[in-house]
């Protein structure tokens, strides 16, 4: 059960960092607020990227034999 909450948070986080992404290139104009926004982002997406290969790598709990 936390494996599926820990994918659903890292799926979350992607969405969000997407959205900080876009926001950060194309709707912002000034630069530290650019900058706070890409580094937020993309620190969302490493920690995403690390719970996604943490979850595919770790396999399946053994649930039902």
């Amino acid at each position: 059960m936390d494996k599926m909450w820990l994918s659903f948070y890292a799926m979350g986080f992607m969405v969000i960092s997407m959205g900080l992404i876009y926001a950060s290139r194309h709707k912002l104009q000034n630069k530290v607020l650019k900058l706070l926004f890409a580094i937020i982002a993309y620190a969302l997406l490493i920690f995403s990227f690390l719970a996604m290969v943490y979850l595919v790598f770790n396999g399946p709990t053994g649930g039902a034999a």
